[in-house]
């Protein structure tokens, strides 16, 4: 076998069927799109700033610490296991083939809600362009649901398409996007750092958040990190397209961890920039629509328009890598035949080379998550919470028995070619930090609180309790339903399975 990744896919018992087409600025820019520093910064900035005050950027380094040493354990598996479906494969490898669904099974399920989660940043930046995108409701271009949930379903219609079409058609869309979006989220830094009107110490300031919280500002500030959790996760995409890299051992590591650091830097930038660049700290505009609202009131409403539309682009490739992420995982599981359907699923289209049942089911998914919150005004910070615990926990699957698999000196693996990623000595401190971190930020995220899952009247205990119910319901249904019926009909399919290694290759 070649040394391009197809090796370790005959390890899982697989053939590639999938092209491999994607350099390593490809890769980079898959993992940067899915964290995508512009759309996250922008869609969830009003609730770090109304729930936590400009000190909320603290959540932002936080945030970064506790995720880079997720993204170290990442970065050592990419470099021994590049294959689509990375968490699902990556357990399986480091656990049982039930954790595995299960962490395959969160995944795809936090995929799917990520991309309506994401879609709905339209809202936020659309109507602020022009109202022409304002269909339904008064205009105001922050809660109206019906209008948000509009906007998304175009937009995922879009991808659905794009990923349809193929892998290359995404690559190039997908690329190009991020180069723009990098381009223009430096000259944002550079733009707002003429207009300060104030120096950094605004970032000590919490406008008074910690009023009501027993547990004083600290209680607010937990709520606020939500915002910057929200941004730095899905770098492990980098991976999960690396049966369609070239050269995915080196360049997966790599991915995954410049797209998290360059994502950090450059929104660490922009949201301590715009709070020193803003007319009035205390404008009730920063918690209601957010950076949006600094963009106009510092650079002007032309310049502003113009970096708003840059966020649109942003959006758009984040939507992208996320549904090409959620279609690499389906295929994963699929052709273990681990989902419904699975062979269907499966089946690479042999003119596009790359799955688009998966591409069209998923994004009708995504849309019905929508559709069936399509009155809620609280489906912004909800849903996209729900997203946040769902990959938490998914991570979760994957990190934990890689520090087990530590302790009892069964990683890294022996037979480990030398040459690639590895943390050495620091794994085990870092595995263990990534371990408390995801259960720390877990147990947050699902923490039933008013502020995040019933913002607004009318309130019920069970919206409240949503994240733990949500969670608790498509867990444990999921699990049943794998238990009883799939596990026993799962297994490589024929079209997928490699073929025997010679006997005379097995004795070298």
């Amino acid at each position: 076998m070649s040394d391009t990744g197809d090796r370790e896919l005959g390890e899982f018992g697989y053939t590639n069927q999938l092209k491999r087409t994607l350099g390593s600025f490809h890769t980079f820019a898959a993992g940067i799109s899915y964290i995508s520093v512009l759309t996250g910064v922008f869609q969830l900035s009003y609730l770090g700033l109304s729930e936590g005050g400009p000190a909320y950027w603290w959540s932002w380094p936080a945030v970064f610490a506790g995720q880079l040493m997720v993204a170290l354990c990442f970065a050592e598996l990419a470099a021994q296991y590049p294959v689509a479906g990375s968490v699902y494969n990556w357990a399986k490898k480091l656990s049982n083939p039930h954790i595995a669904w299960m962490a395959g099974w969160m995944m795809l399920l936090a995929s799917i809600v990520s991309i309506s989660a994401t879609a709905l940043a339209y809202q936020r930046t659309l109507p602020q362009i022009t109202s022409f995108f304002q269909f339904i409701g008064d205009g105001t271009g922050t809660s109206d649901a019906a209008n948000g949930v509009l906007l998304a379903t175009v937009l995922i219609v879009f991808t659905t398409l794009v990923n349809a079409f193929g892998v290359k058609l995404m690559a190039r869309i997908n690329s190009a996007g991020v180069f723009v979006e990098l381009l223009f989220a430096v000259l944002l830094v550079v733009f707002l750092a003429f207009h300060f009107v104030r120096g950094p110490s605004v970032v000590t300031e919490t406008n008074g958040t910690e009023a009501g919280h027993s547990s004083g500002y600290l209680g607010a500030f937990l709520i606020a990190g939500i915002a910057s959790s929200y941004v730095m996760y899905g770098f492990d995409t980098a991976a999960s397209l690396g049966e369609e890299s070239l050269n995915p051992h080196r360049n997966a590591p790599k991915a995954i961890l410049r797209a998290l650091v360059a994502s950090f830097v450059l929104g660490g930038l922009i949201i301590l920039f715009a709070l020193m660049a803003v007319g009035n700290i205390h404008a009730p505009e920063l918690g209601t629509v957010g950076l949006q609202y600094v963009l106009t009131d510092a650079l002007g409403p032309a310049i502003g328009r113009v970096f708003l539309f840059v966020v649109f682009i942003a959006i758009t490739v984040c939507v992208l890598a996320v549904h090409t992420a959620a279609i690499r995982i389906a295929f994963a599981m699929a052709r273990d035949n681990a989902l419904p359907g699975g062979r269907k699923l499966a089946r690479v289209n042999k003119a596009t080379g790359t799955p688009v049942l998966p591409a069209i089911v998923i994004g009708l998914l995504a849309i019905a998550l929508l559709v069936v919150n399509i009155n809620s005004t609280q489906i912004f910070s909800a849903v996209t919470s729900l997203a946040i615990i769902l990959i938490y926990l998914s991570y979760l699957l994957v990190t934990v028995p890689m520090l087990v698999r530590r302790l009892r000196g069964r990683w890294p693996r022996a037979d480990a070619p030398a040459g690639r990623f590895s943390l050495g000595r620091w794994g085990l401190p870092v595995n263990v930090l990534a371990v408390l971190w995801g259960g720390a930020m877990t147990v947050n995220l699902a923490w039933p609180r008013n502020e995040i899952y019933n913002a607004s009247p009318p309130f019920h205990w069970y919206l409240k309790w949503i994240s733990v119910l949500f969670v608790g319901v498509f867990a444990a249904g999921g699990f049943a339903y794998y238990w009883f019926v799939q596990r026993h009909k799962v297994g490589v399919l024929a079209d997928h399975a490699a073929a025997p290694v010679p006997d005379e290759e097995v004795s070298r």
